[in-house]
């Protein structure tokens, strides 16, 4: 499974018109793309920060969709108020221990790894950390996406409203602190989503 993430730095007062763009124009047309499964997008009120992904089969059906996602991405970026960073992703690691529902929000961690220390961190990921994640409350879903010419990996832990995710920063901190040592990885960023669009069909892959 693969994913193409479109970032956008947004004028605070532009979020709310970019979110109807892509729900109420964007997702359905992603949706009838062959090999779409599935499309969500993080915001960061605070700092303007935007992101949305869409999911697909294979890394073949991700590519051919660039010409027909490009128009619809120059679009959002221009109603957001700012250029757009596209990155693509395969999508390592997928746990989903229920649906999201309205209210949830998102904890993203980005991280750097060296190529020959990948497989070992995405099996600690995957056998150490997701556990441990499961355990906190109000986890609803993990997964953790990887860009292996770039060295980037990033994680989603989502969580089933802001008041969980807040009660377990401390611990989600310890974790993650301990998991980047053990993986050898170094932490690049951390930062807190609300959930604003989550239509998935990405099969479980823990």
């Amino acid at each position: 499974m693969y994913a193409r993430s479109t970032t956008v730095q947004a004028h605070l007062d532009s979020i709310d018109n970019g979110i109807a763009y892509i729900r109420d124009d964007v997702m359905p047309t992603m949706m009838d793309m062959p090999g779409c499964v599935g499309l969500s997008m993080l915001v960061d009120r605070e700092t303007g920060r935007c992101i949305a992904t869409s999911a697909w089969d294979t890394a073949e059906s991700m590519r051919a969709s660039e010409d027909m996602a490009r128009p619809m991405r120059e679009q959002a970026a221009e109603i957001l108020g700012n250029r757009a960073q596209v990155d693509e992703w395969e999508i390592a690691v997928l746990h989903r221990d229920h649906p999201s529902h309205q209210g949830a929000c998102v904890r993203a961690t980005w991280v750097r790894f060296d190529a020959d220390a990948l497989d070992r961190a995405i099996d600690l990921y995957r056998m150490a950390m997701l556990p441990a994640m499961q355990e906190l409350e109000g986890f609803c879903s993990a997964s953790l996406m990887i860009d292996r010419d770039a060295g980037i990996a990033v994680s989603s832990v989502t969580y089933d409203d802001s008041a969980a995710m807040e009660r377990t920063r401390d611990a989600a901190d310890s974790l993650r602190l301990s998991g980047a040592r053990d993986a050898g990885v170094e932490v690049l960023d951390v930062c807190e989503f609300e959930l604003v669009l989550a239509h998935l069909h990405v099969p479980e892959m823990a």
